[in-house]
């Protein structure tokens, strides 16, 4: 998304953030497969993970997930009020249909990693049309 609010010179109007729902990789750089992945595409990606805070349900006008299992995780700790900010990442591609979870390539290879940057995108893409009504 920041590469492609980049492209459009949004950078300074949307604010983008990336979060996950454990603290299991917590302050480790992006993996690296998704990390080359990316820069054949001459995406970068940066950062440091870090676990979803209390703070962003205050500060994100939408929190996105990969998959339902993360919108229930997080259904389950969001204040009153912010469940409906809660949204798959993948209903915003318009061509996304039946299950619309990104699939985890950690375990498998790097073609996994490819597959995901193009949902992901399709799904950016989507949600940047949306943004700009």
């Amino acid at each position: 998304m920041r590469h492609l609010l980049a492209e459009e010179g949004l950078t300074e109007e949307i604010e983008v953030d990336s979060a996950g729902t454990g603290a299991w990789h917590a302050g480790s750089p992006p993996d690296r497969r998704a990390t080359a992945a990316a820069r054949g595409r001459g995406i970068v990606l940066e950062g440091t993970a870090r676990q979803v805070t209390d703070e962003d349900f205050e500060t994100f006008d939408l929190i996105l997930c990969a998959d339902a299992e993360n919108v229930a995780a997080l259904r389950a700790v969001a204040p009153s009020g912010a469940e409906d900010r809660i949204r798959l990442l993948r209903s915003f591609d318009p061509a996304g249909e039946g299950d619309l979870d990104v699939p985890d390539p950690y375990y498998g290879g790097d073609s996994g990693f490819e597959d995901v940057l193009d949902q992901v995108e399709a799904a950016c893409r989507g949600l940047l049309v949306e943004l700009r009504g």
